[in-house]
């Protein structure tokens, strides 16, 4: 018998645990993911957008628009940053980070200091936006190499029904 052929690709499964990650936010807009994977394809990091750890999420607002103290950006901490703050305790230098989004500014100065050297991203839906602009103009200007995810595959489905295993 010979192995299977269909198995996914280092990218396609760090993406995967970055894409699954976001599934754990509350956020009713956009769900983000990240996934830190040392130089020898090991996860030793993940997170995704959502308040930080003690805040109640039905006491803060979700909004997008409004008065900028009744909207979820002052609050929210990004998938990429709980990623680095959830890390394993290790040293990050040398790591690559998944993320479905490409890095805002703020995350991207995190990425820079913690001394991750590639940024793997799925979508880089604001890339026109001054935030996002900065964000790669710092990551090119520290050496931090940023790709585009590529796939073979467009989708992948888990099942939690026990005869699928």
């Amino acid at each position: 018998m010979k192995k299977r052929q269909d198995y996914i690709s280092w990218d396609e499964y760090f993406m995967g645990v970055a894409l699954l990650s976001a599934k754990r936010s509350k956020d009713p807009s956009t769900q983000v993911g990240a996934c830190i994977v040392s130089d020898k394809n090991k996860i030793v990091g993940a997170g995704y957008n959502g308040l930080p750890i003690g805040c109640d999420d039905d006491e803060f607002s979700w909004e997008k628009q409004g008065a900028f103290l009744d909207t979820k950006y002052p609050y929210i901490c990004h998938a990429e940053l709980n990623a680095i703050l959830n890390n394993i305790g290790m040293d990050l230098r040398g790591c690559k980070i998944y993320t479905a989004l490409f890095p805002c500014n703020e995350c991207a100065k995190a990425i820079i200091q913690s001394g991750i050297v590639e940024v793997i991203y799925l979508s880089d839906k604001y890339e026109g936006t001054d935030i996002f602009k900065a964000s790669k103009f710092m990551l090119d200007k520290a050496g931090v190499q940023c790709r585009k995810v590529e796939s073979k595959i467009s989708k992948l489905v888990l099942s939690f029904h026990e005869g699928d295993v």
